[in-house]
């Protein structure tokens, strides 16, 4: 006995679906089509990582480097997560520049985004919440801004999140932007 193809006019009505119909004949090519173009979109800039090997290394500033601010700002409500990084922050700067601290070479600072009297400073980087951003300043007026958002990943391992500010303060400080 031969078995009924499911697209067959002979098929149980049931068992014929979109896909014996006419339109869904011509629909379901373009809805599979759709669908991989959106992932081909939403995929074509996820190659590296930032930072990575295709990362701007051509410092954002035209002079030497005289200032470098790290800021953390804060939500009038901080959850635990916000309160752990401008701890650990904090600990960073005056453990690691101490002496830059001092001549005012490293700036740290905690702004609380809501504060009417930290209204400059939270337009200058732009802040809207929770957030740690490094300010570098040159000899010549010039001003880079750059939200850090991977110190977040770095909040259980207290020790690696340390050696990755320090670092990045200390290419910030001698001007270099390739991380």
């Amino acid at each position: 006995m031969k078995t009924k193809q499911p697209c067959s006019p002979d098929a149980p009505r049931v068992r014929r679906g979109l896909a014996c119909s006419i339109t869904g004949r011509k629909v379901l090519p373009l809805v599979a089509l759709s669908v991989l173009l959106a992932f081909a979109t939403l995929f074509a800039g996820c190659t590296t990582e930032p930072g990575g090997a295709d990362a701007a290394t051509v410092s954002p500033l035209n002079g030497t480097v005289t200032k470098v601010e790290v800021i953390h700002f804060t939500a009038p409500n901080q959850c635990y997560s916000c309160v752990v990084l401008g701890d650990y922050a904090e600990e960073t700067v005056k453990t690691h520049f101490p002496g830059e601290l001092g001549s005012g070479k490293v700036i740290f600072d905690h702004v609380d985004v809501a504060d009417p009297e930290k209204k400059e400073i939270v337009e200058r980087y732009g802040a809207t919440g929770s957030s740690l951003w490094i300010g570098t300043y040159d000899d010549q007026g010039g001003f880079s801004k750059e939200e850090d958002t991977r110190v977040w990943y770095k909040l259980n391992d207290k020790p690696g999140f340390m050696q990755y500010l320090k670092t990045l303060i200390g290419m910030r400080l001698a001007g270099d932007f390739s991380q």
